[in-house]
């Protein structure tokens, strides 16, 4: 699946990835290859790009807010902020 994550100050992320962990509204979901198109509104909360299964590779960042589309195998989340948290 490509993802791309944006703030308005900068791209987070652009790339291939296994999956995405966010926050939604009304609570944590998953998006993975295949997944049906949707939007969602993201609330506060960790957002964890999952890079590789295999190797457990993964990025995790202390978001406050934004939106989420996926369709086609590409999603794309846009961020009122994100900031990297240490120690996953």
């Amino acid at each position: 699946m490509i993802l791309e994550v944006l703030t308005p100050e900068r791209k987070i992320y652009s790339g291939e990835v296994y999956g995405i962990q966010l926050p939604g509204v009304e609570g944590l979901f998953e998006i993975l290859e295949n997944h049906a198109p949707m939007v969602a509104a993201l609330g506060e909360g960790k957002m964890k790009i999952i890079i590789d299964k295999n190797s457990n590779n993964s990025e995790v960042y202390h978001i406050n807010g934004g939106f989420v589309e996926t369709s086609n195998n590409k999603t794309s989340v846009v961020l009122e902020s994100a900031e990297p948290v240490e120690g996953k």
